[in-house]
């Protein structure tokens, strides 16, 4: 199943969600979010500096974390962005059909 690295800043009112409910409640949101997306929530981390909240998510396919994307930006609370994560075995796929591509205006 495709991993998404899913990073997020919240806005005034995203702030003051978190302040009211606490992170165990905004944790539980994200997990039924993913799971209504037939996904899973891997791992969910605040932090300081340029991003608030960091979640990887487990989801059948880019289509999902794109209705994840959709409906985050549609609540206002926190703008998003996402990164496509790969394993190793993705990466060793990639180099073996890269060597079959020919680089542009070659």
């Amino acid at each position: 199943m495709p991993k998404f690295l899913l990073r997020g800043s919240y806005s005034v009112d995203g702030v003051k969600k978190l302040v009211d409910h606490g992170g165990t409640k905004r944790r539980q949101e994200v997990e039924r979010v993913a799971e209504e997306a037939g996904g899973k929530l891997e791992a969910l981390y605040w932090a300081f500096g340029e991003d608030d909240v960091y979640a990887v998510l487990d989801l059948p396919s880019n289509t999902s974390m794109a209705a994840i994307s959709l409906a985050i930006g549609a609540g206002g609370l926190i703008r998003s962005k996402t990164v496509v994560l790969m394993t190793p075995e993705e990466v060793d796929e990639a180099t073996k059909q890269s060597g079959e591509l020919r680089p542009p205006g070659t």
